[in-house]
């Protein structure tokens, strides 16, 4: 068991993005600053900055245009760009990489993008086109890949989508267990029926969110069948609006703690990481959800 492990990890932080856009109170561009300088002070070299959506639609990441010109050098930036005006916003804001959004499920296509899935694959191929002729990095979601509260997802549907946007020229995508239901022998399967499909895993990330505390389990799944590349938010901050009863991502924290303790580098210094969570927690006005910040700041009870 566990003779197989990576030596690295990269994690993909998305707390600035996918964290921020589920909390209620709107996070000032300058505080998003002061939370970037201190991921980056960590040691974190893969950002996921914003979205350049709607501010009608997400209000809490209405500020992208501003935001992203003014981030620290360094570490890999990114933003997500859901259609053709959001990249020309990217590509004016100067962000070196976009990411596609789609998901593996019908219904919550239909209530996150409001598009069907060959509708949001037709928008990804045309993004992904122009992004790629502006010497963009394109990356891709797909979320509900695990199921969600109506049942579990085609797991072939996911397979043959996956291969559809590497075939686009996405460097990498990312799976999402978007309402947290994902079981570790799931994952396996999941796994399996890609690179069975000839997907390898260095073009897979996974997106886990905590919902029933499996995110852990099925990264672990995921590390022994060879996966190097995990999203997470800082502190657990996250949550989809349109998946009721979403917890946020798997903490940042209490990846890098599990990864650290079995041998393998991040590159990312776990203390610094938790003044980053403290920063996180004062802007987001409410306790953080991730079990080792809990314990690192005296908050876990014996």
């Amino acid at each position: 068991m566990f003779e197989k492990l990576p030596r690295q990890v990269s994690v993909y932080e998305v707390g600035l993005r996918d964290g921020l856009q589920a909390e209620s109170r709107v996070v000032s561009t300058e505080d998003k600053l002061r939370l970037a300088n201190a991921l980056v002070a960590a040691g974190i070299t893969r950002i996921e900055a914003s979205s350049f959506v709607s501010a009608k639609w997400i209000p809490p990441l209405a500020d992208a245009d501003a935001l992203v010109p003014k981030l620290p050098a360094g570490p890999t930036w990114s933003a997500l760009t859901p259609n053709l005006r959001g990249l020309e916003r990217a590509l004016a804001a100067g962000i070196p990489e976009v990411a596609v959004f789609l998901a593996a499920n019908e219904s919550y296509s239909l209530k996150n993008i409001n598009m069907s899935i060959a509708e949001s694959l037709q928008v990804a191929a045309q993004v992904s086109a122009e992004a790629l002729r502006q010497k963009l990095r394109v990356r891709a979601y797909i979320s509900s890949v695990w199921g969600n509260t109506e049942g579990e997802s085609d797991i072939e549907l996911t397979v043959k989508m996956t291969r559809k946007l590497l075939a686009m020229g996405c460097y990498e995508v990312s799976l999402g267990d978007t309402v947290g239901i994902g079981t570790p022998l799931q994952t396996q399967r999941i796994l399996e029926a890609l690179f069975y499909k000839g997907v390898s895993p260095g073009q897979v990330a996974m997106h886990l969110h905590d919902t029933r505390g499996t995110a852990l389990a099925n990264a672990l799944v995921g590390l022994e069948m060879g996966i190097t590349t995990f999203d997470a938010s800082v502190g657990g901050l996250g949550g989809s609006p349109y998946a009721k009863g979403a917890a946020g991502n798997v903490a940042t924290e209490d990846l890098v703690y599990m990864l650290h303790g079995m041998g393998i580098q991040t590159g990312i210094d776990l203390g610094k990481l938790v003044e980053a969570a403290k920063i996180a927690q004062e802007l987001v006005g409410h306790p953080l959800t991730s079990k080792y910040f809990k314990a690192a700041t005296g908050v876990a009870k014996a």
